[in-house]
């Protein structure tokens, strides 16, 4: 059973099934999910699982627009405008940078081709620094509590020299092409979940981004999303992005729905 940050308000578990995972196994766990009040989706065994598998490549995004010059509170508000209950750097935070690299380490050895490794990743840098997020008060933000214990993020003099170590000199990107960068890597690899048969149902993907990592909900999901921009666009999108890596190629079977105007729902 995989649980997700914070437990008590993330609906979502994954129930995972490895080779020798009985059924009665399986449906016994949903059981107990559900009676702890949770929403089960029950995911086949791969590296991250389900939610994890496409949430990395959308970090990946985060940190190539960081070595390129881009500013992170600017993709931060820009991805919140977008739907997101908070922007990356402050999820990484959330998440814990040391969390995220040792994720990021894993997701890099299970799936070279898209997700290995990139030089200049300011989350390293983050890490070394010693900079977890949330959990030791300082990250990509730092962080006080207020009265009622709660965080409170500002910047601190030391995030911009740090992020300067990986980042390119500072670059203006449009909304629509941080969105891009961002987005089209997560949709991908929503979709590559789909073809390796890790969940069963396209709405069992959609609803594990929306219950596990806060997906901005009235979007419907990834395949949803993509549907709302048409394969065929989508994959001209990200034949655009083509220079940036792996992570931003569409697969075969998204060309083929792009040719013959099929979509996911």
């Amino acid at each position: 059973m995989h649980f997700f940050n914070p437990v008590h308000k993330m609906k979502l578990v994954e129930v995972i099934r490895g080779d020798k995972t009985s059924d009665q196994t399986v449906a016994s766990t949903v059981a107990y999910a559900s009676a702890l009040g949770k929403t089960p989706v029950v995911v086949n065994d791969c590296p991250g699982f389900l939610v994890n598998r496409i949430l990395f490549p959308y970090f990946k995004g985060f940190s190539l627009l960081i070595r390129d010059g881009a500013n992170f509170q600017l993709i931060d508000k820009i991805m919140e405008q977008f739907g997101w209950p908070m922007g990356p750097a402050y999820l990484l935070d959330v998440v814990g940078i040391d969390t995220g690299h040792h994720a990021e380490a894993v997701l890099a050895e299970g799936y070279p081709d898209r997700m290995g490794k990139i030089d200049n990743d300011v989350v390293n840098v983050l890490f070394e620094a010693g900079r977890y997020g949330q959990k030791n008060g300082k990250g990509f933000y730092s962080y006080s509590k207020d009265k009622k214990g709660r965080p409170v993020k500002a910047l601190d003099d030391k995030i911009e020299g740090l992020v300067n170590i990986v980042a390119s000199t500072p670059k203006e990107f449009s909304r629509e092409d941080i969105i891009n960068r961002m987005m089209i890597p997560m949709v991908i690899e929503a979709i590559r979940c789909l073809e390796d048969n890790i969940v069963a149902t396209v709405a069992e993907i959609d609803m594990g981004l929306i219950y596990g990592i806060g997906f901005p909900p009235f979007r419907g999901g990834a395949l949803r999303y993509a549907d709302d921009i048409g394969m065929k666009t989508l994959c001209e999108v990200a034949d655009q992005y083509s220079h940036l890596g792996n992570c931003y190629s569409p697969t075969e079977s998204m060309r083929k729905m792009a040719e013959h105007g099929k979509t996911f729902y």
